[in-house]
């Protein structure tokens, strides 16, 4: 259980190695795994808690702000996600989009600012707030000397419930990623898309009310890609809310009802699609924003003819 509870002091990149291997520090710092970073302490029974009230926000975001030695993270980012929204978070590499998601979801303690999750304080009310999340890391290395069913039921059982739900759920969401067949496999033995679909799995079993995804389609056939759209998509239907960090425009403007460019830690802009798209795609938009396109051809030696 002391291991478990170091997950929260750790960061949202990566992750932790199985139980029976040690785990090894990132250059951004230390890592955790999925399935530890819900609970901080021993686990309680699941909350149902009554719906959110129509027009209030998911996640609420104030003043956050992170440095790392000379380098500023995170600038100041506020950001609200409406309840019931499936909300696209894009920008370049290195824009602090992860470490910001980090910060807002318990993984990475913050500077300065807050963030609230159904109006709980993450940081003032830990253990309640991270009942209310499922988190999907991008790269995340998991409990991996587990089978995938073994996997996906012990994130369920470190988060109180009992047996006979977890079992039950396990099994509905194998079927639905279609990992029925490889159930029994060990998850070091998985493909890069199916470690990626058994992580989603891990992050949906105790059905939070937040879910915040790193990247999840990356490695994900196109098949597979569909049935998680699906999936996500009845999940928001439902009452839930998606956050999806991506760099595929064209994934985001097509999936997500909203969206926020991100750029060297600080929000340029945010809003519906419509309204951050201004009559543009989303990737010119983003294009125009962000800066830095080479309309250069190339060097001279890369012209073949």
């Amino acid at each position: 259980m002391r291991r478990l509870c170091m997950a929260e002091k750790e960061s949202f990149p990566s992750g932790s190695s199985s139980p029976d291997r040690s785990s090894g520090a990132d250059a951004a710092g230390t890592s955790a795994p999925l399935a530890a970073a819900p609970l901080a302490a021993a686990p309680l029974a699941a909350p149902a808690p009554a719906p959110a009230a129509p027009g209030g926000s998911a996640l609420s975001i104030r003043g956050l702000r992170k440095v790392f030695g000379s380098k500023v993270a995170v600038d100041g980012v506020d950001l609200e996600v409406p309840s019931g929204s499936f909300y696209g978070l894009v920008g370049p590499n290195g824009a602090g989009k992860t470490t910001t998601l980090s910060m807002a979801t318990g993984l990475l303690r913050p500077d300065a600012g807050t963030a609230l999750v159904h109006g709980v304080d993450v940081w003032q009310q830990p253990l309640e707030a991270k009942r209310l999340i499922g988190i999907l890391a991008d790269g995340v290395r998991l409990f991996d000397r587990l089978t995938g069913e073994q996997l996906v039921s012990y994130s369920g059982m470190l988060s109180g419930m009992s047996r006979e739900t977890v079992t039950e759920r396990a099994a509905d969401l194998l079927r639905l990623l279609d990992l029925t067949e490889a159930s029994s496999t060990l998850v070091v033995d998985y493909s890069a898309g199916m470690t990626k679909k058994i992580a989603l799995a891990c992050a949906l079993i105790h059905a939070p009310r937040l879910l915040v995804l790193d990247e999840p389609f990356e490695s994900v056939d196109p098949v597979s890609a569909a049935n998680i759209r699906d999936l996500l998509h009845g999940y928001v239907d439902s009452g839930g809310t998606v956050i999806v960090s991506s760099h595929a425009m064209d994934l985001v403007q097509r999936m997500c009802d909203h969206v926020a460019i991100i750029a060297a830690g600080r929000v340029l802009a945010a809003g519906t699609i419509d309204e951050v798209r201004d009559g543009a795609e989303l990737e010119d938009r983003f294009v125009d924003l962000v800066g830095g396109r080479h309309h250069a051809e190339g060097p001279a030696w890369l012209r073949l003819s």
